[in-house]
């Protein structure tokens, strides 16, 4: 049995339990949390795995007092929207993008700067740690809760102009990138011209040639068929892409103390699933893509791409989360 097929059972065990445990009388009347995504609900897509281990979690933990309805495909919104919704408690939880919700609190950006984790196990560290902490600290001044930080991967580029090896690649190419000034500077300090851009237009835009590209997850380019409107695929693998598990502080007020715990636990072990899904399917997405017809390249020299990025390093050290930054540093040392 390979890695794939272990977690796939592992999933589907802690749902034969929890409809082993649930009770007729906590069934009947089970308090919903509608969960939504912006990608699709493809076995592969990282916001997907993460919202099923989320949903069996939840349901086994609370023996099906709360259940967790799934609500793909912007069925909720765009990212923005679902936040908002969770603000003021019309939306109840989601699975946002890092850089969307640095839009609402600015700190989360630090998880964005190019190039700067070397693999996962770095990134786990910070976010699992005290710079994680500080990060839903600030959130929940917005009345949102951080539940967990899941994984959609490292970000790569794609486009229809050139393969990219070096930073003078991405001069004169349009990239959609996310509405983040961090990745509005990331782009334009490689020459590049960053066109920001909501997830729910982008597909058609490439298709249509107003953009030439987007920086994107293995997984995302695979579940929503980027294959099919883009040639060349770069593995520059420039940002680690933190996807959060919030809910809305509302929300979470109207469970029972003992359901909240049963919640909180139900995300912790849902990320650490989630993660290790996202992992393997990372790995085994290469080789599909590039069967779809994706021109596919590896960066040799990283470093030069990092010294192209160094004036967005200065510009976040004299933000408010400037501090932080230097947290994060001294970890992935």
């Amino acid at each position: 049995m390979n890695r794939r097929s272990k977690l796939n059972t592992l999933l589907a065990l802690t749902a034969s339990l929890y409809l082993g445990f649930a009770t007729p009388a906590l069934a009947q009347n089970p308090t919903v949390i509608k969960l939504g995504w912006t990608t699709s609900d493809g076995a592969q897509d990282p916001y997907a795995a993460g919202a099923r281990a989320f949903q069996s979690a939840v349901e086994r933990e609370t023996r099906g007092s709360v259940q967790v309805q799934l609500f793909p495909n912007r069925q909720l919104g765009d990212e923005r929207q679902m936040l908002e919704g969770m603000r003021f408690g019309t939306v109840d939880a989601g699975i946002i993008t890092n850089a969307v919700i640095a839009q609402l609190e600015p700190a989360f950006s630090v998880n964005d700067l190019p190039f700067l984790f070397a693999n996962e196990a770095q990134a786990h560290k910070v976010l699992d740690g005290s710079v994680g902490a500080e990060l839903a600290k600030r959130l929940s001044t917005k009345g949102i809760v951080v539940l967990g930080y899941m994984e959609g991967g490292f970000r790569n580029m794609i486009n229809n102009k050139r393969p990219v090896n070096t930073p003078g690649d991405v001069t004169g190419v349009k990239y959609r990138v996310m509405q983040n000034p961090v990745f509005i500077d990331m782009f334009n300090s490689m020459g590049g011209s960053a066109i920001p851009m909501a997830w729910g237009e982008t597909f058609t835009a490439v298709q249509q040639g107003t953009i030439d590209g987007l920086e994107i997850p293995l997984a995302v380019i695979d579940a929503n068929k980027y294959f099919e409107v883009t040639k060349f695929l770069s593995l520059t693998n420039h940002t680690y892409s933190m996807i959060g598990l919030v809910i809305s502080k509302r929300s979470l007020d109207k469970l029972t103390p003992e359901q909240r715990t049963a919640v909180t636990n139900a995300a912790k072990s849902a990320t650490a699933i989630q993660r290790q899904v996202s992992l393997a399917d990372a790995k085994a997405t290469i080789g599909k893509l590039e069967k779809n017809g994706m021109k596919i390249n590896a960066v040799a020299d990283v470093g030069a791409f990092r010294k192209s990025v160094g004036p967005v390093y200065e510009k976040f050290r004299k933000s408010d989360a400037g501090p932080l930054l230097e947290q994060v540093l001294a970890a992935v040392k």
